[in-house]
């Protein structure tokens, strides 16, 4: 089963909902991003359609008469822990139901159709710097491969490491693999004959297994699939998948366009569901250690939890695949601008440390003094949620 990214469309929609879906569609064309892999659902179609473990985006329409629709789907949406947007003409406590009181709200104009389906990309991480790609490999096996699926990632608009064209000279090689392994969403890994008999080949496994990234393994002809992580899908490839058959010469062998494509679209197929895995995990974490020190918190629409402080003041976290980047505290500190419904008392991103580089993390250490927006270490939440 290919997983997909599910938009829902629930609520009293009307004809907004059409330039919504077409302006979706037509975003996801001029991002080069496989339209196959989304999916838009309406109430009609969601107890046949509707898919729980597959990373969703909720659109909810209110009602001006107060004339709730879609309670108990929304009911199992927050359960879930999925994102759910409320949309709003005039009055957000008259026209949104008291399940979604504490979400934050969009009120829709004919100008914020740019905004809602900017925050359904958000909300799937559709931004280049994010759909980041590691190509796990031996050099002695596989180099023309790698280079080839490495060109044809970059054309499909992803942001691709391999170690021959990504580390630049003068840098620590094995310190900035692993920092880039640990920001990047799928590796695919080509299991070639002797792919692990090599120690680092070995590790670069058992490190996407630590930081919950999917794997997708092209297992060569004449091998065997490999139990290598949580989150992997196995492409098994022929001899005639290769040009001429070649598949043993490392610098000559190369796949037919057909099946660079199909890898293609399964690293997108695989991003989907190990996106939304990654989130969960970060979030869920950070949820279960604050509910063992009594916090109130809420999942909001833009995929930011909030902690009620009383008086109208909440906290916000944010969690931050992969490692942070000017842009995330950029966007963060614009939120706090945007946000009018509460006033925001402090702003954090919350990541994991593990396997980032010690002069990164002094440097966010750093940024911690001097920015509005802070940074809070997986590996920390315990012992900040109890003293904050």
């Amino acid at each position: 089963m290919e997983y997909k990214y599910q938009l829902l469309i629930l609520g009293s929609y009307n004809g907004d909902v059409k330039e919504i879906t077409d302006l979706f569609t037509k975003r996801l064309g001029e991002l080069n991003l496989q339209k196959n892999f989304y999916q838009i659902l309406f109430s009609r179609d969601f107890n046949k359609e509707y898919k729980g473990n597959q990373p969703t985006f909720t659109i909810y329409f209110g009602s001006k008469t107060g004339n709730f629709l879609d309670l108990e789907k929304i009911e199992k949406l927050l359960n879930d822990g999925n994102i759910v947007l409320p949309i709003f003409q005039n009055s957000f406590s008259a026209e949104i139901p008291t399940i979604l009181g504490n979400q934050n709200g969009l009120k829709y104009t004919p100008n914020e159709i740019d905004k809602v389906v900017n925050l359904i990309l958000e909300s799937f991480g559709k931004l280049r710097n994010t759909r980041k790609v590691f190509i796990s490999y031996r050099r002695e096996e596989s180099s023309s491969v790698a280079i080839q699926l490495y060109e044809a990632l970059e054309r499909n608009n992803f942001d691709v490491f391999l170690d021959t064209h990504s580390i630049k000279q003068g840098e620590p090689f094995q310190d900035e693999l692993w920092h880039r392994m640990t920001d990047c969403d799928v590796i695919v890994l080509l299991n070639t004959k002797s792919f692990l008999e090599s120690k680092w080949c070995k590790e670069e496994v058992a490190e996407a297994s630590v930081k919950q990234i999917g794997v997708l393994q092209l297992v060569w002809p004449n091998h065997k699939l490999e139990k290598m992580a949580e989150v992997c899908i196995p492409i098994n490839l022929r001899a005639e998948e290769f040009v001429d058959n070649n598949f043993s010469d490392k610098d000559l062998s190369k796949l037919k366009q057909e099946s660079v494509l199909t890898i293609v679209q399964q690293t997108e197929s695989l991003r989907a569901r190990n996106l939304a895995a990654r989130q969960d995990s970060l979030i869920t974490n950070f949820l279960s250690i604050a509910r063992k020190y009594n916090k109130s918190m809420s999942v909001q629409p833009q995929r930011f939890i909030t902690e009620e402080l009383g008086k109208n003041k909440r906290r916000i976290f944010i969690p931050s695949i992969g490692i942070p980047q000017s842009t995330d505290y950029n966007q963060s500190s614009q939120l706090k601008k945007e946000i009018k419904e509460f006033d925001v008392e402090e702003i954090y991103l919350i990541y994991d440390n593990i396997r980032i580089r010690e002069k990164w993390l002094k440097h966010l250490d750093y940024l911690n003094e001097w920015l509005d927006v802070k940074t809070i270490k997986k590996q920390e939440f315990d012992i900040w949620l109890k003293n904050n």
